[in-house]
């Protein structure tokens, strides 16, 4: 670097003081230490400050420049003299401002015209004629904070001293240290108003839960924030005919977005469920509602569901959500009920017309468990996660307990001391309490006395959600311990039978009405009962062909026959257009008693 591009800064050594200087400069230190330290507000006393400066010293102006929060760029917060920049903006490197802070040196410019940092830019916007400058940095421990500088010394011989370097230095980190601290005020001040907001977020969390249910009562849940606010929620709303809605559910995100929506769902929940007629179509009006007003690409999973405690029979609908389980108290055995529909917020239209698919359960004196991921994900005493099978086992080791205390004991199995949880815990039971001579049946089906509806599914014929009836037939099976090859028998001949209603009952029309499907266990078979809402067919009409005519066409019910051990047409009930029932005898030693 030449002499001609060099910097010209000066730290100069100052030389001593007269006695008469040194308490000049220590009152003014005093002073202005003082007035630093007692202000709530940097900003309401700085402009005097440097005004009381740049008139001690003797300068024509004087200012203080700030880095921003990404310490990218130099903002002017005050001024003293005839132009004002307050709010002047420049690169954190920037002029001799900017090298002062880089550098963490105090020093004197004599003549900016030999700097090579000095920038005129300012200059020539407002007029003003920088000639000299003294600047010091506004440090505390490591951290920079920005830099005072005074402009232009007007009195004597118009040459900044070494004294006045000393003082401006000295009076830097008076003003740094109160920079420091009134920023760290702010930042408890800011805290605590979080944490006041986050505590008041919580109380109305709490206050949108259901209140605690008697221990006959046949619903209840659980409530476990990771932190102060809850993404997830439940609610458990009886209705005057008996029946009781309920939920679960489970927000995307964290933090107070998240529980904003969780609160708006929930009114949604409660507001829709009283002029719903079923969860699917309660599900489908909360998700249109949530598409039009989501903007922060969030997303809610739900389980939706309605049950009758006259009956034991619960109509679910999953969107999105962990699979519920549902277990058999006499055999210890669990039946998952999948999602089959996507979670509610992220686009509208993908119900169909009748809403999100229904799934009807008979817990015939068992229990649904509904949990969210904060349950299935959370860590266990010996640090590995919990998952479904560690869930299994958790209702297993506590069925004896009243439904409260079970739930409370199994939430508290992954609320480790002194740790926090992962995500939010949420847990429902629904219990089937009553005691029924018979169970429910389809309409105009008769069973034999010790007969009883596993599923019922509901969903319009189209190709695409006969998935769903196949998911529907796998659980059925497992319910009853079949095995596999048993299993892809059984879906293989409900999938046929439900393409058959589509191809032939509806004419190839696609969403020309519903199929309703029921599972039930018949003594030692299976039964599948299929129902649709088009008009009667010409059962004589409906016959297979010999499997050695090869041509498109004719071998469905050769094909639903051959894996069943009976097929037949049943006489209709009323409001209903065919019924078809396949029968398949469970496998051997397999004891499917309810």
């Amino acid at each position: 670097m030449t002499a001609a591009t060099a910097p010209a800064i000066e730290t100069i050594t100052p030389p001593p003081l007269s006695a008469a200087e040194v308490k000049d400069h220590l009152s003014l230190i005093a002073d202005m230490t003082l007035v630093f330290s007692a202000s709530h507000s940097f900003d309401v006393v700085a402009k005097s400050a440097l005004e009381r400066v740049a008139k001690y010293v003797g300068a024509e102006a004087a200012s203080f420049f700030m880095l921003d929060d990404s310490a990218q760029t130099l903002i002017c917060t005050a001024c003293y003299g005839p132009v004002d920049i307050t709010g002047l903006r420049l690169p954190a490197t920037a002029g001799i401002v900017g090298r002062c802070i880089q550098t963490q040196e105090a020093g004197i410019v004599r003549d900016v015209r030999k700097d090579a940092d000095f920038g005129a830019s300012v200059d020539a916007k407002t007029g003003f004629i920088t000639k000299s400058i003294l600047v010091a940095p506004l440090t505390v421990g490591t951290q920079r904070l920005g830099a005072i500088e005074v402009i232009n010394k007007n009195v004597g011989d118009n040459l900044f001293s070494p004294n006045d370097l000393a003082l401006l230095h000295t009076l830097s980190r008076a003003a740094a240290l109160a920079i420091h601290n009134l920023r760290l005020t702010d930042k408890l001040v800011l805290q605590e108003r979080e944490r006041h907001e986050l505590e008041l977020a919580a109380e109305i969390q709490r206050d949108l839960l259901p209140q605690a249910q008697s221990k006959d009562f046949p619903i209840h849940g659980i409530n476990v924030p990771a932190r102060a606010v809850s993404g997830d929620f439940y609610d458990i709303l009886p209705r005057p005919d008996g029946r009781i809605w309920f939920n679960i559910a489970d927000v995307s995100g964290k933090g107070m977005n998240a529980a904003l929506l969780m609160a708006k769902t929930s009114s949604l929940f409660r507001c829709l469920a009283k002029s719903a007629e079923h969860p699917g179509q309660l599900l489908n009006a909360i998700n249109s509602e949530l598409c039009e007003t989501n903007s922060h690409g969030m997303f809610v999973t739900m389980v939706g569901g309605l049950f009758d405690p006259a009956t034991g029979v619960v109509r679910l609908t999953n969107a999105g959500h962990e699979p519920p389980l549902l277990f058999d108290i006499m055999r210890e055995s669990f039946m998952s009920i999948p999602a089959d529909a996507p979670p509610l917020g992220i686009a509208t239209g993908i119900a169909g017309p009748d809403g999100y698919p229904v799934v009807e359960l008979d817990l015939k004196g068992g229990s649904l468990y509904i949990f969210t991921d904060g349950l299935t994900e959370a860590t266990t005493f010996g640090g590995g996660m919990l998952g479904l099978d560690g869930v299994r086992a958790l209702i297993r080791d506590h069925t004896e307990e009243s439904p409260d205390l079970r739930l409370k004991h199994i939430a508290g199995a992954v609320k480790l001391p002194g740790k926090p949880l992962h995500d939010d815990l949420t847990l429902l039971v629904v219990e089937d309490n009553g005691v029924r001579s018979a169970p429910p049946k389809p309409p105009g089906v008769q069973f034999e006395a010790n007969a009883g509806v596993i599923m019922r599914i509901r969903v319009p014929a189209m190709a695409d959600r006969l998935k769903l009836i196949r998911t529907a037939a796998m659980q059925a099976a497992a319910y009853c311990s079949c095995n596999e090859a048993w299993t892809q028998d059984l879906v293989l001949a409900v999938d046929e039978a439900c393409q058959n209603i589509i191809r032939h009952a509806y004419g190839g029309v696609e969403g020309a009405g519903d199929i309703v499907v029921d599972f039930a266990r018949d003594g030692d078979s299976l039964s599948v009962f299929l129902m649709d809402f088009a008009p009667p067919v010409d059962t004589a009409q409906i016959k297979s062909r010999d499997i050695n005519d090869v041509r498109p066409g004719g071998l469905g019910v050769h094909l639903i026959k051959s894996v069943t051990d009976d097929a037949r047409f049943l006489p209709p009930p009323p409001g209903v257009g065919n019924l078809f029932k396949l029968t398949k005898r469970l496998p051997p030693k397999v004891d499917c008693q309810g």
